[in-house]
């Protein structure tokens, strides 16, 4: 429940382009430490080295950032970063820590009563929010204000997809490595770049993605990490 409002605290306080880019490579370096100390489970050489070329091609696809700096700029930015406290970071602890304990109870409890049994907490914390009168009147405020313009059948059709992913996301970590199968989800952005090109060759006026010459050297150079890593993982 924290885990969900610290990301949408991020995303309202800050751009996704800076939060999404921050919590996708820094929630499996997390997910992997804190699995090595409370799970004990260790990469092999093979999947590690797997897991750091496919965390470094998720960077590359997608921190929309294309500059290029001299070393002493890495170096100042690197630690303007990390010295730097700030909500938007906090998603990246609270996701890790929740793979770590949801795959410590997929190991001693049954897949199916532990997803169910965590779903319901969940419900109930959100059910818990409503018991706040200012962000009760802010939901309701909210809704009234909002456009209702969406279809429902293609919000359901979303919501369908987004439950069917989240439980075999689930279901792959119960049966794997926590921390392979978290930095495994930066393959959701190899993808994500053909379902856009899909989109913005065919619907132009609806969706219009700028990708300009380093951009797409930039993505390139993410695909073939991504590719590289996934091709040492099963080889």
């Amino acid at each position: 429940m924290l885990t969900i409002i610290f990301w949408y605290k991020a995303l309202h306080q800050s751009e996704a382009t800076r939060v999404v880019p921050i919590v996708g490579v820094l929630t499996p370096i997390f997910t992997l430490l804190l699995s090595v100390i409370f799970l004990n489970e260790n990469l092999s050489q093979k999947h590690f080295i797997s897991f750091s070329v496919l965390m470094i091609g998720g960077a590359l696809i997608s921190v929309k950032q294309t500059k290029v700096y001299i070393f002493s700029s890495v170096i100042n930015r690197a630690r303007d970063l990390l010295g730097k406290v700030h909500v938007r970071y906090l998603p990246t602890q609270c996701f890790a820590a929740y793979y770590v304990l949801i795959k410590y109870i997929y190991s001693h409890e049954p897949f199916l009563g532990s997803f169910v049994w965590s779903r319901l907490g969940t419900f109930i914390g959100v059910l818990l929010i409503l018991l706040v009168p200012s962000w009760r009147e802010s939901i309701a405020e909210h809704q009234q204000n909002a456009e209702k313009k969406t279809n429902i059948y293609f919000f359901l059709g979303v919501r369908i997809i987004a439950a069917a992913a989240f439980i075999m996301l689930n279901w792959a970590i119960s049966l794997g490595n926590v921390a392979m199968v978290n930095v495994l989800q930066g393959a959701q952005y190899l993808f994500l770049i053909i379902f856009v090109l899909i989109l913005s060759a065919k619907f132009p006026s609806i969706y219009k993605e700028e990708l300009g010459r380093g951009v797409i050297l930039q993505k390139i150079a993410g695909v073939i990490f991504v590719s590289w890593g996934l091709y040492i993982l099963i080889s």
